[in-house]
Parts: C-alpha cells; structure tokens; sequence
C-alpha cells in the first residue's frame, strides 16, 4: 500500500513526538490499584532506542526536600528501553519526576514533557494514598440535563408566582429579568419518559441540575433541601425516576450548591427574622448592603460561613446532613456535582475548601463507597484536585477552553466565558500545550475521571461555537477519545445551538424532528460505542504522537490494546509515525472514520484529510 500524497500546498510534514522519553500514571508504568503510607511502588520509564541517556534516576519528594533514586534498566528491544525506580510513598501525596544523564547535561521529565532545563514542581508526576473515582466512572458516559427543559410528563400543577409561563418551541431568552425566570415546565416525570433515547445514544448516567425547590428555572437558589421541587413531581418522581434508571443499569447524579443558599431559604428567612438564632451563625454578615455576603454579589445567593460548627451537620456531615440524606434509599443517588466548588468556604482570610470537600467525601464513602463527588471549577483547580476530596472536576481548564479556541468559527463574536474578549482561533500546539500544563498539575487518578465537556449548561453550545457540523464531529471524535469521562450537555447530541449558557438552555424539540440533525446524533452515539468498546479508550494512558496546527494523533495504550486517535480540524500534510508502533503481522484495524492508515517499510503513514476524525487500533 503506498503512502498518500500530502494536500496540494500543504506545509511540510510535522515530525512525530515519539522520540522522547514517556511516563504516565496508566498501568503500563504504575501498577493498577491505590498505595498506602510506607509501600514502595516500581515506577517505569520509557525510553525511545534512540535516546542518548546514560542512565535514568528519578527525583522525590520527601517531606519538601528533593531525593533521588536510581532506575534500573528493566527491558530493551529494538526500538526502547524500559527502566524502573522504587519510589516510597513518603507522603499522602508523592511527588516524582525522571532525570535523564545525558552526554553534555541532562534532561528532566515530567508531566508536561522533556527539559534541558531547571523546572518547578508543579508538573511532577503524583503518587497518592487516596483512593480514586469509583470505577464505574470510567466506564460511564455522562448525559447533563437541566430538568425545566428537557421534557414535560403532561402533569398539570400551579404555576408558581415568580414565573413566567413559556411555549415549548420558545426561545430561551438568553439575558434580562426575564432569564431566571422564564418557565418551561420540564419535569421529573417527562425524563423518565424519555431514557429510551438515552439508552439509544448511549450513555450511562444521568447528572440532574438541582431538583430542589427554588425561585428560579435553574434552581441553585434553593428555598429548602429537604424536597424535591413540587414543580418537578416532588420527591415521588425523583425515587421513581431512580428506579427507573437502574432497571436500564444506569447512574443517578445529583447537584447541590454547598456554597449559598437562596434568598427565600428557609435557613436564611429564620436567620434574618432572628439574629440570634442557630441559623443566623450559618451565614456570612456585612456592614455593606445588603447586610450579607452573597454570591458574586448577587443578593439571591446568601453565602454560608463554614465557620459555623453547625453548618457541617446541617450540609455536609453525617447521613442526617443534606449530602448524606439524598444518597440514601429511596432517592439512592450514586453521587453528588458541587456546584462553585471552588468558591465553597473561600472569604477573604477564611479558606476550608480543602476541609468541606474532604467531609463531603467522607460522608458519601461512609454511605455510598462507590458514590462519586464531582466538583464545578471553572478555571485552575490543581491545588483543589489532590485526590482526597473532589474526584474530578468538571474539566472546563484542560479541555473545553482549549478545544473551543482551536475550533472556533474564526469570525465568532462569541464572549471567551468570563474574559472580556471573544474566544480566539489558535493552533494545535498551543491547544496541546495547554492541556498538557493542567493536566500534569493532578495526579492521574483524577486526570482518568476527570469530566471532560465540549460545554454545558453554563456555556455556548458546541454547534454555535464551531458553526459547522463537519467540526462537531472533530470536537465529540476527542471528547470521546481522550482521558477521562465523557459528559453531554442535553440538545448537544441533535445540534442544538446557543450563543450563551442561557441561550443554550433550550427546549428539546421532542416533536420536532426538523429540528434534529440526525447525522450528528449518529456521530455521538458510533463514538460513544466506539469508547465502550475499547478498554485502552477507558482506561490507557496518553502518548501524543504528532501536533500540528491543524491535526494532532496520540496514542492510547494498555496492557492489551494500542489505539491511535487522528483529530484534523482541516486538511493538513500527514506525517509518518514509526513502524513499531504497529503489532508484528498485523494491519491496522479502522475503528472510526473509515481512513486508511498506509503502511510501508518507513512507517505509519497519517492521511491529510480534514476535517476528520480517524481512530485505528494498532495493537
């Protein structure tokens, strides 16, 4: 077979990454399950046949102080070398890279790549103590659903007085007054009814924006935790719903806002009427109006004071505290999304982050130990993401920023989430690098659960973003592929578009089926198949083979299984990847995208088209 011929006026062919050293936290180079305070882990390291290294050592952390242990050369072939260290699991959390002994200097390896250079800490490998996601996780694929938009059951109830009736086929009013308050009538009931198309498509759990009763359409300024909204079928429809998920074998998620209440709780009501009473402690209080703290100065959103010895009971400690109680049968949820998690316990010179995430964790193991806890942090959530609170973070940083700026419409006038300017066009190295610098600032544990979105609730719509179908297929072909869990936004697998998070809360078009792009349902549930049958796309670490600025390969690999994922945002030159990569004797199987991967006697030759999405498995 020959190799294809590059796009005519196609920029030379990039070289492949390959010829660097490698490590990850994947079960090629950790061994599979969680350390204890004392064990000694064998760590290994890959290094290309071509590499120059004298010798490999690997440099710890202990107590603060840097350590350094030597690697043994553990196998060779023709085309690398494999080498181990013993590191100890000194600390919670054990901080590791690779130095390289090279003629003339030396390089160092860490979790953003190779160094001819000094480095700091922030990138290194991690070994913690502290158990990761639940497995299931990782098997799963995440379905987002904003309740007061997705289907109605038919039920007739009250509409209450803060709202504002709306048809179905509506717009959603994307800012105003008008926004919090514009009323579907989505309920809990009109889900269930429809999980037919949720088991069509694929997915496995479903993740509910807060079904708490509020005075809003979205629910996060919840007037009481003690029941499911009425609006929504009330606390019935909810144990209904979750029998009804399990029967199909499916996960429930809940969301809750431990960082505010709303102004209409009933907390708050108690605490104003009486300023000596319990609940008053619960809050934080101002000179300045209006008289509290509340979230981003919205006055909605009362902020509560971690402080409060009887806060933690109430929220978040114990089976009788709001956490705990929702986790339990009947409702059985399999794990809660904590939304602003990032903000929780944080004023001014207070900061129990740290502290209210790792009582969530402890209640909900204690509970449910196969419960997952999933924080919402926009920006960067390194220093949160130690392992023993937050399993993973909605993984806004290393994803979904990066890959909007990469396939954005290059005329967009779209607002980059909170920064004052339009989301900008950029090349795949600089996408790359990005999301290699986050990811490596967490241990992998977190990085393979982390929930990776092409966008949400809270942000455009992917379609709008890209404004081409071609590329929302390139956006789901990585969403599918790379490390961690795959979550959709509702609407996101039949094209729905939004130029904001409001905006894009629209209705499904349940009776529309001119409003459906059928073509890109097919895409999300051939690559939502195409992860769950591949364990090296579940499971295996990440190796990237080729950056461009139009394209990027890398590969996933386990114990038993090599894939090689190609995303092309458009045409580029194709490039070659070494021969070894492929098993003795076999050729390359296409698993999605139907290109060809040419294999001659110089290597794996990648094709130029785009824009595509090309996965092979090569071993």
């Amino acid at each position: 077979m020959s190799a294809p011929t590059p796009p005519a006026g196609a920029d030379a062919p990039p070289p492949h990454l390959l010829g660097s050293a490698h490590h990850d936290g994947s079960e090629l180079y950790v061994p599979a399950g969680t350390p204890a305070l004392g064990d000694v882990v064998p760590v290994r390291f890959r290094v290309p046949a071509a590499g120059t290294e004298r010798g490999v050592w690997v440099r710890t952390l202990r107590d603060g102080e840097p350590r350094m242990v030597e690697a043994t050369l553990d196998a060779v072939d023709d085309d690398e070398r494999w080498y181990v260290a013993q590191v100890p699991v000194h600390n919670p959390v054990t901080q590791y890279r690779a130095l390289l002994d090279e003629p003339g200097g030396y390089r160092w390896l860490n979790g953003r790549g190779t160094f001819a250079r000094e480095v700091p800490d922030a990138a290194d490998f991690r070994l913690t103590v502290h158990p990761p996601a639940p497995e299931w996780l990782r098997e799963t694929v995440v379905y987002q659903i904003f309740p007061d938009r997705f289907a109605r059951s038919g039920a007739v109830r009250p509409v209450p007085d803060w709202a504002e009736p709306a048809r179905w086929d509506d717009a959603a009013i994307g800012s105003g007054p008008s926004t919090p308050r514009q009323f579907f009538g989505g309920d809990l009931g009109g889900i269930e009814a429809h999980l037919d198309h949720l088991e069509r498509l694929g997915v496995g759990t479903v993740y509910l924006t807060p079904f708490f009763e509020g005075r809003s359409n979205h629910r996060y300024d919840a007037s009481s935790f003690d029941h499911v909204d009425p609006l929504l079928g009330g606390d019935a429809a909810l144990v209904s719903l979750r029998r009804a998920l399990a029967v199909r074998g499916m996960h429930l998620i809940g969301d809750l806002t431990t960082n505010h209440t709303g102004a209409g709780h009933e907390w708050f009501r108690r605490a104003q009427a009486d300023a000596t009473c319990e609940e008053a402690s619960l809050y934080l209080w101002s000179d300045a109006d209006p008289g509290y703290v509340s979230w981003l100065e919205h006055a909605s959103l009362p902020k509560l004071d971690y402080r409060a010895p009887a806060l933690a009971s109430r929220m978040i400690d114990g089976p009788e505290s709001v956490i705990g109680h929702w986790l339990q049968p009947p409702y059985s949820l399999d794990g809660w999304r904590i939304d602003v998690a990032n903000m929780t316990g944080r004023h001014a010179v207070d900061d129990a982050t740290h502290a209210v995430a790792r009582t969530i964790r402890r209640t909900m193991t204690d509970l449910n130990p196969d419960a997952v806890l999933v924080s919402e942090h926009f920006h960067d959530a390194g220093l949160d993401l130690s392992g023993d609170g937050w399993h993973a973070n909605m993984n806004y940083s290393a994803f979904t920023r990066p890959l909007w700026t990469w396939l954005v419409d290059p005329a967009t006038t779209l607002g980059f989430l909170s920064l004052p300017i339009t989301i900008p066009r950029r090349g795949g190295v600089s996408v790359v690098e990005t999301m290699r610098e986050f990811d490596s600032a967490i241990p992998w544990a977190v990085t393979a659960n982390q929930w990776n979105l092409l966008g949400s609730h809270d942000t455009p719509r992917v379609r709008t973003i890209t404004g081409d179908p071609a590329l929302v297929e390139v956006a789901a072909g990585l969403l599918f592929t790379y490390p961690g869990t795959p979550t959709i936004f509702a609407g996101d697998e039949i094209g729905l578009t939004g130029t904001n998070g409001e905006r894009g809360r629209g209705s499904m078009p349940w009776d529309r089926p001119d409003r459906w792009d059928a073509r890109t349902f097919a895409v999300y549930q051939a690559l939502i198949a195409l992860r769950r049958g591949s364990r090296a796309l579940r499971e295996g670490g990440l190796r990237w083979a080729v950056v461009a600025d139009d394209a990027f390969a890398y590969l996933r690999e386990t114990a038993d299984e090599r894939v090689l994922v190609l995303i092309a945002r458009s045409s580029w030159a194709g490039t070659r990847l070494p021969r070894h990569l492929l098993a003795p004797g076999a050729s390359p199987e296409n698993l999605y995208g139907g290109g060809t991967l040419a294999v001659g006697p110089d290597g794996l030759h990648l094709p130029g088209d785009g824009p595509s999405v090309q996965v092979w498995r090569l071993a």
